[in-house]
C-alpha cells in the first residue's frame, strides 16, 4: 500500500488534483481499481497536508435487473468513515435488454458518466475522482491511435463546465500490478462486475497486446507513458 500511496502523492503534487477544502465523489464500481483509489485517498488524508472530504458513491448499473450486491464496499466506507452513496439505475437493461447494443461500451461509458456526474453535483461535491492508472493511459493512447487515428489520452485533470465539477485521476502514476498488490495484500473487498461485455471489450484485446509488446519489448510500456508526458499529449 505505501507504494501505491506514493504514486498518489506524487500524482496529486505534479497535477495539482486536489486543494483545501475540496469534497470529492470518489467513482467506486467495486472493483480493484475504484476500490484501491477510495482507500488511497482515505490514507492520504492522514499525511498530505491538504484538507478535503470524500463521498464514496456507486452506480449500480442492475445488469440483469437486480441490485447488486455492494455489502461489502459498504462495510469498507464504514470503516474508512467515509460516506456512501449507492444509486440504482437501468442502464443495464437500456443497454442490453431495450437496445441490444452490439459495441455497447461507448454509450454504456456516456450514460454513467451522465448519472456519476449528476449524483455528485446533488450532493455538494465539487470534484470526482476516478480509477485509472498508469496501465490504462497507455491502453487509451493505443486504442485512439489504432481505432481513430489520432494522438490523444485521457487527462489527469479536467474541468467539466457543463457541469462545473472537476474531474481527477491520482491513480495515473500507479502501475496495475501495485493496485493488484495493495488489494491483495490488504484483503480489500472487490465485487466482480455483472457486465456481459466484461473481458471481452476493445480495452482488453489492447491490455492483451501490450503484455505480449512487454514479451517481446521489454519497457515499451514506460517508454509509451514517457513519450506521451515528454509530449505533453492531453496535458500530461
Amino acid at each position: 500500500m505505501q507504494a501505491l500511496l506514493g504514486y498518489m502523492r506524487k500524482a496529486i503534487l505534479d497535477y495539482e488534483l486536489i486543494e483545501d477544502g475540496d469534497h470529492i465523489a470518489v467513482g467506486v464500481s467495486g472493483g480493484k481499481d475504484s476500490v484501491a483509489l477510495l482507500v488511497g485517498l482515505s490514507r492520504l488524508r492522514r499525511f498530505i497536508g491538504i484538507g478535503y472530504r470524500l463521498t464514496a458513491v456507486t452506480l449500480d448499473m442492475q445488469m440483469d435487473g437486480s441490485p447488486t450486491d455492494f455489502s461489502s464496499i459498504e462495510r469498507l466506507c464504514e470503516e474508512l468513515d467515509v460516506p456512501y452513496l449507492i444509486k440504482r439505475s437501468e442502464i443495464g437493461d437500456i443497454i442490453f435488454g431495450v437496445r441490444k447494443e452490439k459495441n455497447p461500451c461507448s454509450l454504456c461509458a456516456r450514460m454513467r458518466r451522465g448519472s456519476l456526474h449528476d449524483l455528485a453535483k446533488e450532493h455538494g461535491c465539487n470534484k470526482i475522482a476516478l480509477g485509472h492508472h498508469y496501465n490504462d493511459v497507455t491502453e487509451t493512447f493505443l486504442m485512439n491511435l489504432f481505432n481513430e487515428g489520432r494522438v490523444g489520452c485521457f487527462s489527469p485533470k479536467s474541468y467539466l463546465s457543463r457541469k462545473d465539477l472537476t474531474l481527477i485521476r491520482p491513480m495515473v502514476y500507479v502501475p496495475e500490478k501495485e493496485i493488484v498488490s495493495a488489494v491483495n495484500r490488504n484483503h480489500l473487498p472487490v465485487v466482480k462486475s455483472r457486465c456481459p461485455a466484461d473481458g471481452h471489450t476493445e480495452r482488453q484485446w489492447t491490455k492483451e497486446f501490450l503484455n505480449e509488446l512487454e514479451q517481446s519489448h521489454p519497457g515499451v510500456t514506460s517508454r509509451i507513458f514517457g513519450a506521451i508526458k515528454r509530449g505533453h499529449v492531453s496535458e500530461f
